[in-house]
């Protein structure tokens, strides 16, 4: 377990305790980080707030990345209550329901501009909203997925929108390497999570997954957040631009 003692990391993406951005909230606590977690609104917020008590998070705070007002208030309640920042966990992701189960080619122009808002954009207005936070460096990632590299069946217009994000981390990484700010994208197999549960004959893709990766299984949320603890460690700040496989050697079959 890396050593992240006193680190102040801020975990977007939290909607209850199977979710990805709650495996790398976990990991982070057990070693040693300064929580600060989020919650999409009202109707959400009783389902994180039980995990952001379990994991002792300082700072339980709404937001929802399409309100043009709630990120720089949350980047605010962060600078007064800690005064800076060392971390960033981005795990957010949506696309109208139509358009995601629709063919990529049919894709309606304002359901493919909200998903690539919400899932690609948001990460890097936080990122840049939070730079001043991070004056002597830190560790900012986010989460894709495998059909962002490849067309997988059934993921819909999320494929083009990943792949912009991960271009996005490596443009990012090259414009705060000199500050010091890594970035990069974890891509975990396929997880059983309520985001995924959007996706059509998702238990299908996990069957898959779990049947050719060459460990013969689907990953964990811990092992996913496990990654993002060694990433957040000043160790691994060498390591940025990278889009890091979490899925137990499934990238590797043909």
């Amino acid at each position: 377990m890396p050593d992240l003692a006193n680190l102040r990391a801020l975990v977007i993406g939290i909607a209850n305790d199977k979710s990805i951005a709650t495996g790398c909230a976990r990991a982070l606590a057990q070693a040693g980080a300064r929580l600060a977690v989020t919650y999409l609104n009202d109707k959400a917020k009783p389902f994180v707030e039980p995990v952001a008590r379990e994991l002792g998070a300082e700072l339980l705070l709404p937001l929802d990345v399409e309100a043009a007002d709630q990120p720089e208030a949350l980047l605010a309640e962060i600078a007064r209550t800690w005064g800076g920042l060392d971390v960033i966990v981005h795990s957010v992701a949506f696309a109208p329901r139509d358009d995601l189960h629709g063919p990529v080619t049919q894709s309606s122009r304002d359901g493919f501009a909200r998903a690539m808002d919400v899932s690609c954009h948001s990460f890097l207005r936080l990122l840049g909203a939070a730079v001043p936070l991070m004056p002597n460096g830190g560790a900012a990632m986010t989460v894709s997925y495998y059909g962002a590299e490849k067309a997988v069946a059934h993921y819909g217009i999320m494929g083009p929108v990943k792949a912009a994000l991960e271009a996005a981390v490596r443009y990012a990484a090259v414009e705060l390497g000199p500050q010091g700010i890594s970035v990069n994208a974890l891509s975990p197999g396929p997880l059983a999570t309520r985001a995924a549960s959007g996706i059509d004959h998702f238990g299908d893709l996990m069957q898959r997954a779990a049947e050719v990766a060459p460990e013969g299984r689907l990953v964990t949320i811990d092992e996913v957040g496990a990654l993002a603890a060694f990433l957040a460690s000043r160790p691994a700040r060498a390591i940025t631009g990278e889009v890091i496989h979490v899925d137990a050697g499934y990238n590797v079959v043909g």
